[in-house]
């Protein structure tokens, strides 16, 4: 074979097989379009255009160096070809809806606030049975997006001291209100949110207990508005200001056991799931109408099922899941939001409001984060509570019902507390 021939035939090669890897251009042109559209099926469309055009531009000249008689037939046959196999894949794949369960019907005893926010938000309530205090007790759950079902522990010891208790989901979560602007869920959102129930419930000032995320949203909520708080309980809490944490506060899937992450790298690797993620980089929007609020929350329960039991200590039994659904997109967006607040620590520091912060030996949030807030709290007290992980409340909720009235009820707390920086690490 000549030299000449042996160059047409290697250019015609790659040539093809830049045609082949056509596929990658149609994905760039697909993610490229979606920064500025949310219209999953023009994105679809234009992709595969891309495809059968990359196909047929670099088919023709391919061909002709082949020598090919009807190199325009042949470049058409072989766009026309990766198109089709495009699609194909793709809707088996990333356009493939996955399963999802029966929606059931909300138990008794959930009720909705609509609040000037545009939030629907369910909650729950237990009335005072003691003799009744005027400052109600909210409960604030963790995630973003990880609802609790029915009334916290503690709830029964707190209304017999006379305390209102209210637990919610927070919007976009559980049966609340799933937003159609996704980048609407901003820890700004649920600050106000917070803020409209405790006027739709007629207080002036509210006792908050946040878990994990929760006890974030807490210090987000009494940096704004301290005057309407009248004391405050972080369990576990999340970052207070994420930026001060350069390693992050949680990552509880390093605790995952082989079977375990398994199954966990099986959902979080799935074609579709990986799609919405780099949607949501892009636009979340555009996730958002790939991969709608019913099936990503399905997802996002089945993630929570493999790591329901890795936060406790070593040895506890295993954790029974409830169906008050996680939101994944309020997870997604309020999590990166929250990367970008302002500092709320030079507020929060001339804040003079009781502040009471439980952590378990076995948590997986970093020590780090929790002793920021006993730096911050002027007069913060942080108990330590053995044989306890991340969900003190599940692990040990004889001594998380005494530690919260004890605090709440200006009593002795019944743990050794500390309240300067000699804190256990």
């Amino acid at each position: 074979m000549s030299r000449t021939v042996l160059r047409r035939v290697s250019g015609a090669l790659l040539l093809l097989a830049a045609a082949v890897a056509a596929p990658l251009a149609g994905v760039a042109g697909f993610f490229g379009l979606a920064a500025v559209t949310a219209d999953i099926p023009l994105l679809a469309v234009v992709g595969l255009l891309v495809v059968a055009g990359s196909g047929l531009l670099l088919g023709l000249p391919a061909f002709a160096l082949l020598g090919v008689r009807r190199r325009r037939g042949a470049a058409l046959l072989l766009g026309a070809a990766l198109t089709a196999a495009v699609a194909g894949i793709a809707s088996l794949t990333v356009f493939r809806p996955g399963s999802l369960a029966p929606t059931a019907a909300p138990p008794a005893g959930v009720r909705f606030w609509n609040l000037p926010t545009g939030s629907r938000i369910a909650y729950v309530h237990a009335p005072a049975t003691g003799k009744p205090r005027p400052t109600p007790v909210v409960f604030l759950h963790g995630g973003p997006g990880t609802p609790g079902e029915g009334l916290p522990t503690a709830s029964a010891a707190l209304t017999a001291s006379g305390f209102d208790v209210y637990a919610y989901d927070q919007v976009g979560a559980g049966r609340s209100t799933r937003l159609s602007d996704v980048t609407g869920y901003t820890v700004a959102r649920h600050v106000a949110d917070l803020d409209a129930i405790r006027t739709a419930i007629g207080a002036d000032k509210i006792i908050i207990v946040g878990q994990s995320w929760g006890g974030s949203l807490a210090a987000q909520y009494l940096a704004a508005h301290p005057g309407h708080v009248a004391k405050v309980a972080f369990t576990s809490p999340g970052g207070l200001w994420l930026p001060a944490l350069p390693d992050g506060d949680a990552d509880p899937s390093t605790r995952l056991g082989p079977a375990q992450k398994k199954r966990y790298d099986e959902l979080t690797s799935s074609p579709r799931l990986l799609a919405a993620a780099l949607l949501l980089g892009v636009n979340p929007n555009a996730a958002h109408a790939l991969v709608g609020d019913r099936e990503a929350d399905e997802r996002f329960h089945e993630l929570g099922l493999v790591l329901k039991d890795v936060s406790s200590c070593p040895g506890a039994p295993p954790r029974t899941p409830h169906e008050n659904r996680q939101g994944f997109y309020v997870n997604q967006v309020t999590s990166r939001d929250f990367e970008d607040v302002p500092d709320p620590r030079p507020a929060l520091r001339r804040v003079r409001v009781p502040a009471l912060i439980m952590r378990g030996e076995c948590d997986y949030v970093a020590w780090a984060a929790t002793r920021d807030y006993r730096r911050t709290l002027p007069g913060s007290t942080l108990v330590m509570i053995k044989g306890a992980g991340h969900a003190i409340a599940g692990d040990q909720p004889a001594v998380y019902t005494d530690l919260l009235r004890a605090f709440l009820l200006d009593r002795r707390l019944p743990l050794p507390a500390y309240t300067s920086d000699d804190a256990p690490r």
